[in-house]
């Protein structure tokens, strides 16, 4: 039922590792949190939580190293280096781990749903905006948008082609048509270390763009934490993919 394989990623210059749960199914892309790794999700019983829609079939669970996350916490090298990786990361994802989940599926074309909490929020979300020809849609919990304030130098290229705040408001043509196409939850608690405002600020910059999207609160007593992101993945995904 899991596999997990490793591979040298010429775009970030180091190993990689992409784990798998599930035999059948709609593929899911779950990034971990700002520090995680592959299998983070199962050590938090994300997997565990989706159990049943394994088992039946409805969907195959995919994961990688949060490689530009980790560079952001642990200030690897300099600011710009740090905004290259961000960058790079998503290509990674978009030229790496999809061709590799749709070999797995055994499909050339087959369209992915993406999620992810926290920095995986980010992520999930520049994924469906920055490359909606492969993401299908994109669950986002407790996302955190702005990183300028973690960034410690000014924002450079790199920044902006990876930032959803500062690339989608850009958009246009068939990008911007296809991405009308998609769909984002933007689901948050309203308790200790949440911030339902910059999930606000992002369904503002995609309901400027017409981008289908919807924020749902959880209220009060949800906190920044895996309890509330189990419960998110079970939900939503019931509703993402049918």
């Amino acid at each position: 039922m899991k596999r997990r394989e490793t591979w040298f990623s010429e775009r970030l210059h180091r190993d990689v590792t992409m784990a798998r749960w599930g035999t059948f199914g709609t593929p899911v892309l779950l990034f971990p949190t700002a520090g995680g790794d592959a299998e983070e999700i199962e050590r938090f019983h994300i997997v565990g939580a989706l159990r049943s829609a394994l088992e039946a079939g409805r969907i195959k669970i995919y994961s990688c190293d949060s490689v530009a996350g980790r560079a952001m916490l642990t200030e690897e090298g300099s600011p710009e280096h740090r905004m290259w990786v961000m960058n790079q990361y998503q290509e990674y994802v978009r030229y790496e781990v999809v061709p590799a989940i749709r070999m797995d599926c055994e499909s050339d074309d087959i369209e992915v749903v993406v999620g992810g909490a926290s920095i995986g929020a980010f992520q999930a979300l520049a994924a469906v905006c920055r490359y909606p020809e492969v993401f299908s849609k994109a669950l986002c919990m407790s996302g955190t948008y702005d990183l300028e304030r973690f960034l410690k130098a000014r924002p450079n290229a790199d920044y902006h082609r990876s930032s959803p705040l500062d690339f989608v408001p850009a958009l246009a043509g068939d990008h911007l048509e296809r991405l009308r196409q998609r769909f984002v939850i933007l689901a948050s608690g309203e308790g200790e270390a949440e911030n339902i405002g910059q999930s606000w600020s992002v369904a503002r910059v995609l309901g400027d763009q017409r981008v289908p999207n919807r924020v749902d609160s959880w209220g009060p007593d949800w906190k920044h934490d895996w309890p509330l992101w189990r419960n998110m993945v079970v939900e939503y995904l019931d509703e993402l993919v049918g």
